[in-house]
Parts: C-alpha cells; sequence; structure tokens
C-alpha cells in the first residue's frame, strides 16, 4: 500500500471520531437548550395565577453548589474580620500579659547586691528616716542591711537608739538628730557629712575605703485615728499634723544641704607601710543620692467616710512630695514617691487574739460618741468599718509579700527604676484607679454608707443648768475615738 492510500485511511477512520464529537456537542447544547426552556415555562405557570393550585408545577430546585471545606487560615482570618473589637482586646490583653511576664521573669533573675570594695567591705550609705517601731521601718532595715548596705535609722528620742540597737545588727546604726532644734540638727547634718567624707575601713588593718550616700528614705508615721471629723478633738488634729506631717517635713528639710552639696573625698596621697609597699585609700565613683518618700496610698485615694485623719495627711504628703521632686529636679536629684498599698507583716507584729485587752467593736465605740453624733453617724460608721474594703484592707487577703516592697525599693535605688511614682503592694494600682473613675456614691455604697433619714433635733442648752453644772465636770465637746490597740486589723497601726 502507498503512502497516498495509507493518508486516504487514516481520514476515513477519522471521520467516525468527528461525528461523534459533533454529534454530542449538538446534542449537549439541545439538552441545555430544552432544560432552559422547560425551566422557563415551569416558572412561567408556577407564577401564573390562572393555573389552578392543584395543575400548578413545582418550581425547579436550584443547582447545588459543591461545598469546599475552608482552611484553617482561612476561619482564623474570617473569625477576625467578624469580631475586630474582641481581637483587638485580645491581642492588648495578651501583649501586656506577656510583657508583664517576660519583665518579671527578668527582675527574678536579677541580682541586687550592693556594691562593695575589693576587700568586701561596704560602700554605700542608706538613711531611713522613719520611727524604729514601725514594721514597715524593720523589715527594709534589715533587707537594706542584707544586701550590703550600711543603713543608718534617724532617732529622736533615747527608745528608738535602743530599739535600733536591739536589732543586733553591726551595720544598722542610730543617727542621733533633732529636727525641733535647727542649730543642733545641722550639727547632726553636719557631723554625718564629716563621717563620709572621713576613709574608714570594714576591719582591722584593711585598706579604708571611702562611704557613699546612695538614699534617704522617708517613712512617716502610719498610725491614724478613725472616727467621724465630729468627734476628734482639735487637739488631736494639731498633734496629728505635728507628728505627721510636720515631723516628715522637717526632716527632709534638715537633709537637703547634705542632698545639694556633693560630698567629694579629698584626694588623699598614697602611704607606705613598713615593708615599703603603697596603699591607696578607694574612692567610690561620685553618685547622686536618691529621695524616696513612702506614704499609704488606699485611703488617699478613695478618701473614704471616717478617715479624715489619714487622707488629709497623705494627701498633703503627697502634694509635698510632687513640690519638692519640682524642685529637686533642675539639680539632677531624683525624687520618687512610693505609693503603698497592704503588705503581710507577719513576724514583725504581734497576733491579734480574740481576747486582746483594750479593743472595742466599733458598736462599743459608738457608744462614747454624745447623742447627737451618735445618732448621726453610728450606723454608717459601724457598716463602713465592717465592710469587706474597710480601712484599705481586702477581707480575706492578707496582703503583699514584703518581698515585693524590698525589690521595688532597691530597683529605685540602683537607677532600674526611674519613675516619678511607683505603686507597690495590694490594693494599691487598683484602688487608684478606683479613685479616679469609680463614682464616689457607688465606693461609698460598697462600703456600706447609707441615706440618714432621722437626725437628732436642736436643743438650745439651758443658761441656768449650764451655770451651775460648770463645777461639777467640765464640758464636752468632742470626744476622741481611737483603736490604737487594734494592731493587727490595720498594717498601718504602729
Amino acid at each position: 500500500m502507498s503512502a497516498d492510500d495509507q493518508q486516504f485511511w487514516d481520514l476515513l477512520s477519522s471521520v467516525p471520531n468527528h461525528v461523534r464529537q459533533y454529534s454530542e456537542g449538538v446534542a449537549d447544547f439541545l439538552d441545555k437548550t430544552v432544560d432552559k426552556a422547560a425551566d422557563n415555562v415551569r416558572h412561567t405557570l408556577a407564577t401564573a395565577s390562572w393555573v389552578p393550585d392543584y395543575a400548578r408545577p413545582k418550581p425547579s430546585a436550584p443547582p447545588s453548589v459543591p461545598v469546599v471545606p475552608m482552611s484553617t487560615w482561612e476561619t482564623m482570618t474570617t473569625w477576625v474580620s467578624r469580631h475586630k473589637v474582641m481581637t483587638t482586646v485580645f491581642v492588648c490583653v495578651t501583649g501586656y500579659v506577656t510583657y508583664r511576664a517576660v519583665r518579671h521573669s527578668r527582675l527574678v533573675r536579677k541580682s541586687r547586691r550592693a556594691r562593695r570594695a575589693k576587700n568586701g567591705g561596704r560602700l554605700e550609705v542608706v538613711v531611713i528616716a522613719g520611727s524604729p517601731s514601725l514594721p514597715l521601718t524593720k523589715s527594709l532595715a534589715l533587707d537594706l542591711e542584707r544586701r550590703g548596705f550600711l543603713v543608718y535609722i534617724v532617732c529622736n528620742t533615747i527608745d528608738d537608739e535602743v530599739m535600733v540597737q536591739n536589732m543586733s545588727r553591726p551595720d544598722i546604726r542610730g543617727f542621733s538628730i533633732d529636727i525641733t532644734d535647727p542649730p543642733s540638727a545641722g550639727a547632726s547634718i553636719d557631723r554625718f557629712a564629716a563621717f563620709l567624707q572621713t576613709p574608714h575601713a570594714a576591719v582591722p588593718r584593711a585598706k579604708p575605703n571611702y562611704l557613699t550616700l546612695t538614699s534617704i528614705i522617708l517613712i512617716p508615721s502610719l498610725h491614724y485615728q478613725t472616727s467621724p471629723i465630729a468627734t476628734i478633738p482639735p487637739s488631736n488634729f494639731a498633734d496629728l499634723f505635728k507628728t505627721h506631717l510636720l515631723q516628715p517635713i522637717l526632716t527632709i528639710q534638715a537633709f537637703l544641704p547634705l542632698l545639694t552639696s556633693r560630698l567629694a573625698p579629698p584626694p588623699q596621697p598614697q602611704t607606705g607601710d613598713g615593708e615599703g609597699e603603697k596603699t591607696v585609700t578607694e574612692v567610690p565613683p561620685t553618685s547622686t543620692p536618691k529621695v524616696l518618700v513612702f506614704t499609704p496610698s488606699i485611703i488617699s485615694s478613695i478618701n473614704p467616710p471616717f478617715h479624715a485623719p489619714e487622707a488629709t495627711v497623705c494627701s498633703a504628703l503627697s502634694a509635698f512630695t510632687e513640690v519638692l521632686t519640682a524642685e529637686l529636679r533642675p539639680l539632677q536629684i531624683p525624687v520618687t514617691h512610693l505609693q503603698l498599698g497592704t503588705f503581710d507583716f507577719t513576724g514583725f507584729v504581734p497576733a491579734r487574739g480574740p481576747h486582746n485587752p483594750g479593743f472595742l467593736p466599733p458598736s462599743a465605740e459608738t457608744q462614747q460618741w454624745p447623742e447627737a453624733a451618735r445618732l448621726a453617724y453610728a450606723r454608717n460608721y459601724e457598716s463602713q468599718s465592717s465592710s469587706a474594703i474597710s480601712a484599705g484592707r481586702i477581707r480575706g487577703l492578707r496582703g503583699s509579700s514584703l518581698r515585693d516592697l524590698h525589690t521595688a525599693v532597691f530597683d529605685v535605688l540602683d537607677g532600674s527604676d526611674k519613675s516619678d511614682v511607683v505603686r507597690v503592694g495590694l490594693g494599691a494600682g487598683l484602688y487608684g484607679f478606683v479613685g479616679r473613675w469609680a463614682p464616689r456614691g457607688l465606693v461609698a455604697w460598697m462600703m456600706g454608707i447609707r441615706k440618714v433619714d432621722e437626725l437628732s433635733t436642736w436643743e438650745r442648752p439651758n443658761s441656768r443648768s449650764s451655770i451651775g453644772s460648770e463645777d461639777e465636770e467640765e464640758p464636752r465637746e468632742y470626744i476622741a475615738v481611737g483603736r490604737g490597740s487594734e494592731i493587727g486589723a490595720n498594717v498601718w497601726k504602729d
């Protein structure tokens, strides 16, 4: 068979395939056309009003759409696009928690020790201006001494010096100063400055070193009276402002000349010993002392009723600290305000027993008030005293560990935390937020304060009876109500 014949037979063999292909295409076209026409007729008859219901055809079912499963990424993106607000909140909370966790882990691993000399002697001095009887002063002094600081506690009386000596720590010493006598206080500061400018040896026959004043920590008295303003005598207010407000201010004022002067040690010549070796006194690098002011912040943040002494004094100390910060900032002397919450002072204060003598419940205290004051304030005072958040305490919680306070203080001393205000302790941040944003009425309602509908009637005193009773007893316009014996109930008690 020739090549032309083979080509002809190949062409003939391909004809059936083309016929089948074209016929299938025509058949598919006819099927689609007929189906479309049938659907149109069915839709027209189904929507026509003249066709009876029994003869009306049912509309054709829509074509099925193939379901394609979505991937995990597509599901997540779809959910995020539908819940944008929730996604934003989740991202912010997760980022903040992650940041706090990473920061906390780094702070936990950080080694917090004071700088020492090459021979192990202490170089940094911290002055604590606070009563040695305060648990906060004791715990902070012991912790700073353990970390390598030389701690001086300001003592105003002989009893304070005895308390410091009873700590039995050679590196915790008393600093006697009478802030009520400016010349005497100035002489004490001069002696302390001369002490810092004199080299000291840690042990006999060791190389002497100069000491550096690292910080002055002010811890005001933390014991306050809780009572209605009407029942607090003016003498109590005067004593309160003198011991809780004026004394801390005068203490800082006495130390200001020492803070604003650079205590640079004088240059020391090289001295030779008996063997001909030369010894050079180690001079520490100059550093600026820091000022730390402690104040309880819970009561002053929300200003609840029956806490006028603490709210007034703490607010005044906060304002004084802000002014002090503004005055010392140009001198590059950092001032940090530590706003404290509640701490667990177990081991520093005696436990309150069930039969503590001298302790009176609020109902018994109100019985000592005049009839008018008792009728006006007694119910709310008892409710507020027994509420779960009274006196800055949260019922059922012991308070933050003192380690949190010690860590925060050291971070301020070494410059890790340069904030002007540091909140530490249980409730410090929460009560600060509540005091800024929560309505005062809501806070008072949560503490049990309710409206008083019944008040006493004003009675004009009888002139004859008052004159006749002058010799028998003195008139009592005010009654001092104090709960000084309740030591364990509030950690701020002395």
